[in-house]
């Protein structure tokens, strides 16, 4: 039990000629939650699949509670959530979830699943009447019905409500309070935030960093405000403290990063009335994740 739910060990998938995931090494923990981030073709679903099952690794080491990951042993200890297909479109929405439960020794109760994640009233209606978000959030709960050690959820909130995402996010809490481990894959800063213990971002196919979000975020505070753009931040960075750094992105949005205190503010906001303009929106807060995320992968699109 000390192991961890999911080791990687110098993991490589290639496609043809592309290498998708090129010497990757991680770990997710027991009893935690574990969030993979990566801009569009950086190799988190590869690496995902090939813990899941569904593909095989090129070179590498990959464990899954201790086992290879297609280990039949695995299949009732491991709950996987895909982020489409897989359900037959005329299978009705309860149905569907009974079926799957019963492949478990001990199931959660179905019907107060479905109540828990607003499905209920669609019990009867078929797969493909189902809404996108309706869908995803039953593929959600075929994950969990069967009370699994180690769950893989790939973009779990993708397409849903604000409520839908709340209601998932306290299915995740909920699911590391009972110890169980959660690995999963996200495009919403804010989601892994929110919900992870430890995070890991990969681009290239390679770990670029990881840590908790408060270790990845930094202590280090930011003042934001907004004013016209193109403003000539060189003669702010000259009054700064020592050690401050100034940015404009995107455009008519500025970043002061440094030591947030009352001498910095006075510094800006003097600077602006120099400059004739309001700083609008001024709020002091903290690092992000996603201007983590942003600095490490870049802006641009891929």
């Amino acid at each position: 039990m000390d192991s961890p739910a999911v080791e990687i060990i110098g993991l490589v998938k290639r496609y043809g000629c592309t290498t998708a995931v090129d010497g990757l090494s991680m770990r997710a923990a027991r009893g935690a939650v574990t969030a993979v981030l990566g801009p569009n073709g950086a190799g988190k679903t590869s690496t995902v699949e090939i813990c899941e099952g569904f593909r095989e690794a090129d070179e590498g080491t990959v464990r899954v509670l201790g086992l290879p990951p297609a280990a039949p042993a695995l299949r009732p200890r491991v709950g996987v959530m895909l982020q489409s297909g897989g359900v037959p479109p005329a299978t009705r929405c309860g149905e569907w979830l009974r079926l799957v439960s019963r492949f478990y020794a001990r199931p959660l109760d179905v019907d107060a699943l479905l109540v828990r994640l607003g499905l209920a009233a669609h019990a009867r209606t078929p797969y493909r009447r189902l809404s996108g978000g309706q869908q995803q959030r039953l593929s959600l709960a075929a994950a969990v019905v069967g009370r699994p050690e180690l769950v893989f959820l790939d973009e779990p909130t993708a397409g849903l409500d604000p409520q839908a995402r709340h209601a998932c996010w306290d299915l995740v809490t909920d699911l590391r309070a009972a110890g169980v481990a959660v690995l999963l894959t996200t495009h919403h800063m804010d989601e892994a935030e929110r919900l992870a213990d430890h995070v890991v971002i990969i681009d290239g196919g390679r770990v670029v960093s990881e840590g908790s979000p408060a270790a990845l975020t930094g202590a280090e505070r930011q003042l934001r405000f907004r004013a016209r753009p193109g403003l000539a931040l060189e003669e702010l960075l000259n009054a700064l403290p020592s050690g401050s750094a100034a940015k404009e992105s995107p455009a008519g949005h500025y970043i002061v990063e440094g030591l947030v205190g009352p001498e910095l503010l006075a510094t800006v906001t003097a600077w602006c009335a120099a400059e004739g303009v309001t700083a609008d929106d001024l709020r002091i807060e903290r690092r992000t994740l996603e201007d983590v995320f942003l600095e490490l992968t870049g802006r641009e699109l891929r």
